[in-house]
């Protein structure tokens, strides 16, 4: 069953709390470990977005970048959440992560790591029930767009700041 909601942006299992620290992003080279493959079995999720922000930069003088499709397409970011099903006799941690790789080509140049991001083909995949944690590995792996699919460029600081709002925040500054 497919489902649309408003799901908080971090996650951590319930017999976590006060030992592990709330995660917003997960490695994609762990997601068949331990921690993950419960999720990767019943919880993947798609994102979806306009594009991102990184920083570079030392403190006090770090520069926002924004990051987004080339073509101005939508972002299908992967990603893993802990949510209730309808059947379900106990209710799992909530919440959602972003599934992450290592950054390639030009990218690493504004963060060492990127969002999976699909296309909506790949997405649907991703989203079926039907598709095994092994292929959904896999297409992690394989299917993510890849760097030349991107263009990235400075934005205004003001960014920075959760009470700055509104179109301005994404507009080329050099």
């Amino acid at each position: 069953m497919l489902v649309i909601d408003d799901v908080h942006w971090g996650y951590q299992p319930c017999w976590a709390k006060g030992k592990i620290p709330v995660a917003i992003n997960t490695r994609r080279e762990k997601i068949t470990g331990e921690y993950w493959a419960g999720l990767l079995k019943v919880g993947c999720v798609i994102v979806p977005a306009d594009g991102w922000y990184e920083w570079t930069g030392d403190n006090g003088e770090k520069q926002p970048w924004h990051i987004h499709r080339g073509d101005g397409g939508a972002l299908y970011f992967a990603g893993l959440a802990g949510a209730t099903r309808p059947d379900d006799e106990h209710k799992p941690a909530e919440g959602f992560t972003i599934v992450t790789d290592d950054a390639q080509g030009g990218m690493v140049d504004v963060h060492d790591r990127r969002p999976i991001v699909f296309t909506a083909e790949d997405a649907k995949v991703w989203l079926d029930p039907e598709t095994s944690p092994e292929h959904a590995e896999q297409l992690a792996r394989e299917a993510a767009l890849g760097p030349e699919q991107f263009e990235w460029f400075r934005v205004n600081r003001a960014v920075g700041n959760i009470r700055n709002q509104g179109p301005k925040l994404v507009e080329r500054v050099d």
